[in-house]
């Protein structure tokens, strides 16, 4: 949570009588105009309960901050009490939720903010450094925080000038950014509707419409690419769709661009440079599971992003490839961790705490908005086009050490060339950083590495011959979600990089169970030192992955396991 406990604000006009929830206190007739205006020039009127994390991202963005006599206001235009909307307010890391001070006015909001990443990749490469100094470069009129992970590990260390990334970021870089106004992200050039039609963009799609690729030609070319989740669960895509179109009508579909696994980028990547092709794979997707309405949630700080997939959508429905094109919403989050988990993802479009939902009933059988939901992350939907095109034994065909198909590698760290690299499904992290980055920065020895993020483990040198892929790492601890790999070297402590991905975690916590809220807390106390209780981090590591309700309480401990079985040296006994 970003905010303390406050209580609504107590509102000054007695004479405004408006319809309210039992309980609740009345509304100030002067804030509710004010968020009347502004809701009334957005896109997404009439006012709708799903809709509320839109509402407040308008209110936050206009006003620099979310006032409770706003908040008060917006619950009596959707009809919902007070605490629904505060406690949705207050639940999201980017929205500003203030109380009036005592003479009932508000504070000002900061004139502009300057967020430095803080991630794994971004702490090793000097984020820390940029944190000390920036304050007194930019002054008192610049706000300068420390941010989660914001999926720019590659261009570490990155910051963001209010919503204008600042990659490889130094102090002077920031500055300049800063002096010359640059806040908002201009999205670089990319493929555009015309671009892609003009290379047979959509032609996939029209010949599935048209029955040359028959429905049932597709599924099983889906089923023989062996093509699994690529945001880390890994189910077999192919499969997922028969389940799903097997559902009762109406079905829905969900799209996870939430990527906020620290270490992680590649959709960031494939994204800003080809929306088309995962836009197809969305609408053939569609069209072979049946799917009326399509729902994109995209993490907040891909602003640029946002802007690009907001003028291909329109362009999209002024020249649809397709009749009936289902509806297609772009939903933004704010700045949730737990929100990348699919079903605290579905609980966030409809405009709730991103908080996840107990297990049966699943997502494919009661989703969004309680109707069967297809959730795909964006690289799987990415790839369908190629793999229809070239059929499943072009991907399946792909490949090393008995491994089968490609992954697109986020790397990070200590290497020379960090990015997204496409590999074979399998290939080693020796292989991969000798022959996709270049090798190791010079005068860095490989040390260690994390093979799936922040979550998936930290693996030693010894272990880098190790396939990367699907079930190869859990033999040793760990997994490779999705394929976030971070390089470490003899110059990095691995305590360290634990005690980074632990403060994360209990920063990331949504709160709902007692194993994850509080167990994320206490490893961060057991660890702060150099001298570890070990039984009583194994008992609490045990409990968090028996009784956490989702993969954020039954993954955290992971970093924390790794470090004592396979580096105990960096432990005083």
């Amino acid at each position: 949570m970003n905010a303390p406990v406050i209580p609504i604000q107590v509102l000054r006009d007695p004479a405004v009588k408006p319809r309210r929830a039992s309980g609740d206190r009345p509304v100030d007739a002067q804030a509710l105009s004010a968020v009347q205006a502004l809701l009334a020039d957005t896109p997404q009127t009439p006012l709708r309960r799903d809709l509320l994390i839109e509402h407040l991202h308008t209110l936050n963005d206009h006003f620099g901050q979310l006032r409770t006599d706003h908040l008060a206001a917006l619950a009596q235009l959707l009809r919902l009490s007070q605490a629904e909307v505060y406690e949705v307010a207050s639940f999201y890391h980017h929205f500003e939720v203030v109380q009036a001070k005592a003479d009932g006015s508000y504070p000002e909001p900061a004139p502009l903010t300057v967020r430095v990443c803080d991630g794994i990749a971004c702490e090793l490469a000097g984020a820390r450094d940029l944190l000390t100094r920036l304050p007194a470069l930019l002054g008192t009129e610049v706000r300068v925080i420390a941010a989660p992970c914001i999926g720019r590990c590659e261009q570490a260390p990155a910051a963001v000038v209010h919503q204008c990334p600042v990659p490889n970021a130094t102090p002077e870089a920031v500055q300049a950014a800063v002096t010359a106004g640059r806040t908002k992200h201009e999205p670089a050039p990319y493929t555009t509707l015309a671009s892609y039609h003009d290379a047979g963009g959509y032609r996939t799609l029209r010949q599935c419409l048209s029955g040359e690729r028959p429905l049932e030609t597709v599924l099983s070319t889906m089923e023989a690419s062996g093509l699994r989740g690529l945001g880390g669960a890994g189910f077999p895509a192919g499969r997922k769709w028969r389940i799903v179109r097997g559902q009762p009508a109406p079905r829905l579909m969900a799209v996870n661009i939430d990527e906020g696994e620290p270490g992680t980028f590649k959709d960031r990547h494939y994204l800003e440079r080809d929306p088309h092709r995962f836009l197809e794979g969305l609408l053939i997707a569609a069209w072979a599971v049946g799917v009326d309405a399509v729902y994109i949630y995209l993490r907040d700080e891909y602003h640029g992003c946002r802007t690009l997939l907001e003028r291909e959508l329109a362009a999209l429905r002024a020249d649809p490839p397709m009749r009936d094109m289902p509806a297609i919403e772009l939903r933004r989050g704010a700045g949730a961790y737990i929100c990348g988990e699919e079903s605290a993802m579905i609980e966030s479009i409809e405009g709730k705490r991103g908080m996840p939902r107990l297990r049966p009933p699943y997502v494919a059988q009661v989703g969004l908005f309680g109707r069967p939901t297809l959730e795909h992350n964006f690289e799987t939907l990415y790839w369908v086009r190629d793999i229809l095109e070239k059929g499943g034994d072009w991907f399946a065909g792909h490949g090393r050490h008995e491994r089968k198909g490609l992954r697109s590698f986020s790397v990070s760290g200590r290497v020379k060339k960090p990015g997204v690299h496409l590999a074979p499904a399998g290939i080693t992290l020796r292989e991969l950083v000798d022959e996709y980055c270049g090798g190791m920065l010079d005068g860095h020895r490989l040390h260690a590495y994390l093979p799936g993020g922040a979550s998936g483990g930290i693996l030693p040198e010894r272990l880098a011959d190790v396939p990367l892929d699907f079930d190869t790492l859990q033999p040793h601890g760990c997994f490779i979600g999705s394929a976030a790999v971070v390089v470490l070297s003899d110059q990095d402590r691995v305590t360290d990089v634990a005690r980074n991905l632990m403060r994360f975690f209990e920063h990331e916590s949504c709160g709902q169970c007692t194993p994850c809220r509080s167990g994320t807390a206490k490893v961060n106390e057991l660890i702060a030192g150099d001298r570890w209780d070990l039984p009583l981090l194994a008992e609490l590591s045990q409990v968090m992955r028996d009784a956490s309700i989702c993969g954020l309480g039954q993954a955290a401990p992971n970093p924390v396991d790794c470090v004592i079985k396979y580096f105990p040296e960096e432990l005083t006994a």
